[in-house]
């Protein structure tokens, strides 16, 4: 299947900065949607909130959100198959998840307390602290890259976790805000617009997004069970070159190719 769909933009003074609400109202199309394909749908779990995604030797790393059934997950492809789990105190909000070398590192959303976890073994190796909420996270390889539902990334040390600088993200020239969930894919950052079935592409020098991939439509609404299981979820294959799509709640996890 192919689709090339318009973006909507969202005025920033409508976006909410909390990850329980969604972008305001539409102002008008400015960029047409990247045109993608779906390569093949794989079955997942239908009670996990999805918050961060990360593909890793041959299956994901997954973090989910919720109180009470906040996780930390292997899971395996393309069964789905949940084959390790840590389950978070009932206090927190999972979040965004990262792997930096063997160390699993996961936000939590208003608490302003990040966990590290051995990656093999998800014993907990410490916590830090951060000042504003945690939504996504992802690695580029020197640091690590927070969202926090406005339209500022955070850049952090990858040892410390201290700030080392902040990025202002733009399209067409106007704050996006409610980014969500990020993954590093050449070069990029890729991020979900929290509450939008959209993926922006972001370029990590400017915070400009230079292309946006619409979404609608990839988990048919009948699948779909309320106002929060939208997308959210994005990992990436260096080696096959392969880019995987989830969401909250959803039944299934998509491979895409982007034009």
């Amino acid at each position: 299947m192919a689709y090339a769909l318009t973006l909507v933009t969202r005025e920033p003074s409508d976006c909410a900065p909390a990850d329980s609400e969604a972008p305001g109202s539409s102002g008008g199309a400015l960029l047409a949607s990247t045109p993608y394909e779906v390569l093949g749908s794989y079955p997942h779990d239908p009670q996990a909130f999805l918050q961060g995604l990360v593909w890793h030797d041959g299956g994901f790393y997954e973090s989910t959100g919720l109180h009470g059934r906040s996780s930390l997950r292997r899971v395996a492809f393309p069964s789905g198959e949940v084959v390790q789990q840590v389950e978070l105190p009932d206090q927190y909000f999972g979040e965004g998840l990262a792997l930096v070398g063997e160390r699993l590192v996961q936000l939590t959303w208003r608490s302003k307390r990040g966990f590290v976890y051995d990656r093999a073994t998800f014993a907990l190796l410490g916590d830090f602290p951060y000042e504003t909420e945690g939504w996504g996270l992802t690695y580029d390889g020197l640091s690590l890259i927070m969202s926090d539902g406005t339209d500022v990334l955070t850049f952090l040390d990858s040892d410390s976790y201290q700030p080392t600088r902040t990025l202002s993200v733009t399209l067409d020239g106007r704050p996006l805000q409610a980014l969500n969930e990020l993954e590093w894919i050449e070069g990029e950052i890729w991020a979900n617009v929290w509450q939008t079935d959209l993926l922006v592409r972001i370029d990590p020098s400017t915070g400009r997004v230079t292309a946006v991939v619409d979404l609608a439509g990839l988990l048919p609404v009948d699948q779909r069970t309320g106002q929060e299981d939208v997308l959210n979820g994005i990992a990436y294959d260096p080696v096959g070159r392969r880019i995987f799509v989830g969401g909250k709640l959803w039944p299934r996890l998509f491979e895409i190719r982007v034009s």
